[in-house]
């Protein structure tokens, strides 16, 4: 005789709503790194490393990424690529002040050298601008000329800098990307214990 009682089958256990899917916040940090590097005018400040490196903090506090998997078209893969460009953009935006101002950090021969004569020029511009009026008062001449140079070093290397600068993001988005993957895979083949 058969059970007349209807049977229950139980459902499989459900993904966690987000699995797979990257964390809302890289879009929201990517975004804002963007906007950060589009909207930088004139020389980097010091304020883009506070900025590059908040972001950063952000990412890195709140990042979670889908279980790692081999197949190069999984969420997993597609979190990780995203990942990685955020955080080569903040490190970036980061970089940037430093490494207009420090030739060491900035190798790139030949890229620098015409800044102080653009800097040279800009400082007879400045002289030129007031005709006979600049003997009248030296100081104030030295101070005008000193200050214009200033700003066109400082915008010519800016304009060099950022030129150069997605090398420098996709660089560090290589190795954090390829750091995160081995990590996880490593974890992943050390299963649940490890």
């Amino acid at each position: 005789m058969s059970d007349p009682s209807p049977r229950v089958t139980p459902k499989p256990a459900s993904v966690a709503a987000g699995d797979g899917i990257p964390a809302p916040g890289v879009i929201g940090i990517g975004l804002a790194a963007v906007l950060t590097f589009a909207l930088a005018q004139g020389s980097w400040q010091w304020f883009a490393t506070f900025i590059g490196v908040t972001l950063l903090a952000v990412m890195l506090a709140f990042q979670r990424r889908a279980e790692w998997t081999p197949d190069i078209r999984s969420a997993y893969m597609r979190g990780l690529v995203a990942y990685a460009l955020v955080v080569g953009l903040c490190v970036a935006i980061a970089l940037a002040p430093l490494l207009q101002r420090q030739a060491w950090l900035f190798p790139m021969p030949g890229t620098r050298g015409e800044c102080p004569l653009l800097g040279r020029y800009q400082a007879l511009q400045a002289k030129a601008a007031l005709g006979n009026l600049a003997g009248s008062d030296g100081p104030a001449l030295a101070f005008a000329q000193e200050v214009q140079a200033r700003n066109a070093v400082a915008e010519c290397l800016a304009a060099t800098t950022t030129l150069w600068l997605p090398l420098y993001g996709v660089g560090v988005a290589v190795l954090v990307g390829a750091g995160a993957w081995v990590r996880d895979r490593a974890r992943a083949r050390s299963g649940p214990a490890g």
